[in-house]
C-alpha cells in the first residue's frame, strides 16, 4: 500500500483512501483503469465484478485486487446499512426545542421546515405554507405523547420515548395495537391543538366556530359564542397527517400498502375521538349570578377524555388482513363486529414487553414498579412476568395539616412516613 496518494471525501462524508491508478467518480461507480486487471463497483447493486488478464499481471497483483474488491464490497455493504436508520416521524415535533420559541417557525420559515425533524415532503409544504400552525402541531404532539404514557403507565408497555426521530422507536414498526392507538393519539392531539388556536386567534387562517346552532339547544339561549373550531380542526388534521400516508404509491399485496391503509384508518380514529364528542357549553348571565340568560358554544371535550375513549378502542382493537383483491384491509375472523370510522385496527400481535429486545423496541420491565397486590396488569404477578419482585422501605416526605389564615396564607407542617415500594426484579 505504498501507493497511498492522500484522501478524497466521498458524498456521504465517509473518507476513504485512494490507491493510485483509482479514480473516485461523483457518482456511484468505483473503478481502476489499467491494462491487466478492470474492478468495477455499482453501489446500487452491490456487486463486484473482477475481470483479470493472466497474460499481463502477475498472481500477486490478483491476488491483491481481488482482496481490495472484497474490502470495497464490506464498505459499501456498511455504508448501506448505516444510512438504515429509525421511521422518521412528525410526533417528533412534540419533543423538539422550538417548541420553547414558537416566533422561530415564522421568522425564515423556509429554511426551518426543511430543517425538523420527521416530516415529509408533503408534510414540509404544510409547514411552509401554514408555518403560524406548526407550534400548534407541534403541541398536539406533546400532548398526544404525555396522554399515551398515562393510558399505559400501569401497562408492560408504557409508550416511553427513545431519542430518535420515531419518539417510540422500533415498536411502531410493527402494525401492532401500540402502533395503532399512538397514531390515533397523536392524530387526535392535531385536532384538538388547532380547533384551540383558532379559538385563541393564533392562526391566520381560522377563528371561531361556525357550527350551526344544536336543535335541542333552548330557544332562550343564545347561540354565539366564541367556539373551539372543531370542523377546521378536522379538515387540516386530515390533510397533514395523512399526506405521508398518500406520498407514494405500492402494489397490491404489499406490505407497504397495508400499512398505509392500516395508518390512515387509526388516523381517522383518533380525529373521530375529538369531531364526534364535541360538547355544548355555556355561560349564565344575569343579577348576581340568577342565570336568566345563557351564551352557549361549541367546546373540545378534554384531552383525558378523548385518551380514554381511544384507550377503550385500544382494547377492543379489530385484527384485519388483506382481502382477495389486495386492496382493502378487511376483519381477519368474521364472527367478530366490522370496524367502524372510530374503531382501531391492527395486523400483527404485539410483542412480548416482558423483557428487553432492541429489535422489537422492547424496554422490558426490569425496574419498573408495581403493586403487591394489585389483580390488575399494575400488580407484580403480571408486570414482573413471574420474575419476582424486589420490596425496598423509602421515606415520604409530605405537606400535612395545613391551615388558612387570615389573611391571606395558608401554613402547612411537613410529615414523613415511610412506605413500601415494589419493584420488578
Amino acid at each position: 500500500m505504498s501507493g497511498v496518494s492522500g484522501w478524497r471525501k466521498r458524498p456521504r462524508g465517509l473518507q476513504i483512501p485512494l490507491v493510485q491508478g483509482f479514480q473516485v467518480a461523483q457518482g456511484t461507480v468505483l473503478s481502476r483503469n489499467a491494462e491487466d486487471s478492470n474492478i468495477n463497483i455499482n453501489k446500487d447493486s452491490s456487486r463486484c465484478n473482477c475481470n483479470h488478464d493472466n497474460s499481463s499481471s502477475s498472481g500477486r497483483t490478483n491476488r491483491t485486487s481481488t482482496l481490495l474488491c472484497v474490502l470495497l464490497i464490506a464498505l459499501l455493504f456498511i455504508l448501506q446499512v448505516g444510512t438504515v436508520g429509525a421511521i422518521d416521524m412528525w410526533w417528533q415535533l412534540g419533543m423538539s426545542d422550538l417548541l420553547k420559541n414558537p416566533q422561530v417557525y415564522i421568522l425564515g420559515a423556509t429554511p426551518i421546515c426543511t430543517q425538523l425533524k420527521g416530516l415529509s415532503a408533503g408534510q414540509v409544504r404544510f409547514c411552509q405554507k401554514f408555518n403560524d400552525h406548526m407550534p400548534s402541531i407541534g403541541r398536539g404532539a406533546k400532548m398526544a405523547i404525555g396522554e399515551c404514557q398515562s393510558q399505559f403507565r400501569f401497562m408492560r408497555w408504557n409508550c416511553s420515548t427513545v431519542a430518535d426521530s420515531s419518539v417510540f422507536g422500533p415498536v411502531i414498526s410493527i402494525a401492532s395495537r401500540e402502533a395503532a392507538f399512538t397514531h390515533a393519539i397523536s392524530a387526535a392531539g392535531v385536532v384538538h391543538a388547532i380547533s384551540r388556536s383558532c379559538r385563541e386567534g393564533d392562526l391566520h387562517s381560522c377563528h371561531c366556530s361556525r357550527a350551526q346552532r344544536p336543535r335541542n339547544l333552548d330557544e332562550e339561549w343564545i347561540w354565539g359564542g366564541c367556539g373551539d373550531n372543531i370542523e377546521y380542526g378536522y379538515r387540516f388534521a386530515k390533510a397533514f397527517v395523512d399526506v405521508r400516508e398518500q406520498e407514494k404509491t405500492h402494489p397490491r399485496h404489499s406490505p407497504e400498502l397495508a400499512r398505509m391503509l392500516m395508518n390512515k384508518h387509526n388516523n381517522e380514529g383518533g380525529r373521530k375521538a375529538v369531531y364526534n364528542y364535541a360538547k355544548v357549553a355555556c355561560k349564565c348571565h344575569g343579577v348576581s349570578g340568577s342565570c336568566a340568560l345563557k351564551t352557549c358554544w361549541q367546546q373540545l371535550p378534554t384531552f383525558r377524555e378523548i385518551g380514554d375513549r381511544l384507550r377503550d378502542r385500544y382494547n377492543g382493537a379489530t385484527e384485519v388482513r388483506f382481502n382477495r383483491r389486495g386492496t382493502r384491509l378487511v376483519r381477519k375472523v368474521r364472527k367478530f363486529n366490522k370496524p367502524t370510522r372510530e374503531d382501531l385496527i391492527y395486523m400483527e400481535a404485539s410483542p412480548d414487553y416482558c423483557v428487553a429486545n432492541a429489535t422489537t423496541g422492547s424496554l422490558g420491565t426490569k425496574g419498573r414498579f408495581c403493586v403487591r397486590n394489585g389483580k390488575g396488569m399494575e400488580g407484580c404477578d403480571l408486570m414482573c412476568c413471574g420474575r419476582g419482585y424486589n420490596t425496598y422501605k423509602q421515606k415520604l416526605v409530605e405537606r400535612c395539616h395545613c391551615k388558612f389564615f387570615w389573611c391571606c396564607y395558608v401554613k402547612c407542617k411537613t410529615c414523613e412516613r415511610i412506605i413500601d415500594v415494589h419493584t420488578c426484579k
